[in-house]
C-alpha cells in the first residue's frame, strides 16, 4: 500500500508541470500554481508516504506484538500443557505403585517375639495340629526349626481347613497380641506354600519352674517323669486324679485336668478338648490315671495366667 500511494501523487505531479509548460508564461500563475500543487502533491506524497510508512510500521508493530504474544502464548500453553500431562502422568503412576501394595516382610522367630503387640506381623511356619474350626475361623499350633506359633481364628474355609496336614508350610498375615500370658497372631489370613517341616518334642522338663520355659512357649513339647497328684491341693492323699473344666463344673467331653509333681513342685496339665476331644487316646488315658502313677508326656507349652500345657500324649513312664 506503501509503494502505490507514493507512485500515484508522482504521476500527477508530472502531468500538472507538462500541462504547465504547454500553456507557456501566461500561465505563469499556473505553473505557480502547479508548482504548488506539485509541492502540495509532493507533501501529500511525502504524507501519504509518511503515513504509509507509519501504519506499516504500526502494522509491523501490531504484527511483531501480535506474534510475540502469539509466540507467548503458545509456548505458555505448551508448557502447561506439558505441566498439566507430567502431573496426570505422575498421578498415573502414583496411582499404579498405591495399587500395588507391596507384601508384608516375613520376619523370622527372633524378629516376630521382638515385634510390639497390636502390630501386623507376616510369618510362615508349618502346621504341627488343629485345635478347631468354626464358621471359616481356624485356630492352629505351628512351629518352624526356631520357634513356635499360636494362630487364633485365623480366616479358612472348611475345605482348606482339610488341607492343613501336619508338616504343612503356611504364610500368614494377622496381628499380634496377647492374651493372659499367651502370645499369639489373631485375625490372619493364610496361603499354603512349598514346604515341610514335623517338629519332635523337646524334652522341656527342667525348665518347669523356671523363667526361661517361657521362651519355648507353644513349642510341641515333652515332660518325663512326673507323678500324678490329687486334684485338691489341700488333700495330696486324695485319690481323684483329674477334673472335667476349670472350676471343677465340667462333665465328659469338656476340657480335662490333672495335676502332676516333679521335684517338690506340682503343675496343672490340660487336655484341651477342642485340640483332643473324647473319642482319643489321651483323653481316655487321662481318665485312666490313678494318683501316684508315673508318666511321660508330650503337647504344646500353652500358657494361661501362667504356664498351661496341652497335652496331647500320656503313657506310663519308661
Amino acid at each position: 500500500m506503501k509503494r502505490t500511494k507514493k507512485y500515484a501523487a508522482l504521476f500527477l505531479a508530472a502531468a500538472l508541470v507538462a500541462a504547465c509548460v504547454g500553456c507557456g508564461t501566461d500561465d505563469g500563475s499556473s505553473s505557480a500554481d502547479a508548482g504548488n500543487v506539485s509541492t502540495e502533491s509532493g507533501s501529500e506524497a511525502g504524507d501519504a508516504g509518511s503515513e504509509s510508512g507509519s501504519e506499516a510500521g504500526d502494522a509491523g508493530s501490531e504484527s511483531g506484538s501480535e506474534a510475540g504474544d502469539a509466540g507467548t502464548e503458545s509456548g505458555s500453553e505448551a508448557q502447561d500443557e506439558s505441566s498439566a500431562e507430567g502431573s496426570e502422568a505422575g498421578a498415573e503412576g502414583s496411582g499404579e505403585e498405591a495399587s500395588q501394595e507391596e507384601p508384608g516382610t516375613v520376619l523370622s522367630h527372633a524378629e516376630y517375639m521382638a515385634a510390639e503387640l497390636n502390630t501386623e506381623v507376616v510369618v510362615e511356619a508349618y502346621v504341627q495340629a488343629k485345635q478347631s474350626w468354626w464358621e471359616d475361623k481356624a485356630t492352629i499350633y505351628a512351629q518352624d526349626e526356631d520357634g513356635a506359633y499360636f494362630f487364633y481364628e485365623t480366616v479358612c474355609s472348611e475345605e482348606d481347613y482339610a488341607k492343613l496336614t501336619p508338616g504343612t508350610k503356611i504364610r500368614v498375615t494377622g496381628f499380634k497380641t496377647e492374651w493372659e500370658g499367651e502370645v499369639e497372631i489373631i485375625d490372619g489370613t493364610f496361603e499354603i506354600i512349598d514346604g515341610n517341616y514335623v517338629a519332635e518334642a523337646e524334652d522341656v522338663t527342667a525348665l518347669l519352674g523356671t523363667e526361661e520355659l517361657i521362651n519355648h512357649q507353644n513349642k510341641f513339647v515333652a515332660f518325663k517323669g512326673l507323678t500324678v497328684v490329687s486334684v485338691d491341693p489341700e488333700n495330696e492323699a486324695g485319690e481323684e486324679a483329674f477334673w472335667y473344666k476349670a472350676d471343677g463344673s465340667g462333665q465328659d467331653g469338656e476340657d480335662l485336668y490333672f495335676r502332676a509333681s516333679i521335684n517338690g513342685e506340682t503343675y496343672t496339665f490340660t487336655v484341651e478338648s477342642y485340640l483332643c476331644d473324647n473319642t482319643t487316646d489321651v483323653y481316655a488315658a487321662v481318665k485312666e490315671l490313678k494318683v501316684g502313677d508315673k508318666i511321660d508326656m508330650e503337647g504344646f507349652l500353652y500358657w494361661y495366667q501362667g504356664v498351661n500345657p496341652h497335652i496331647t500324649s500320656v503313657k506310663t513312664a519308661e
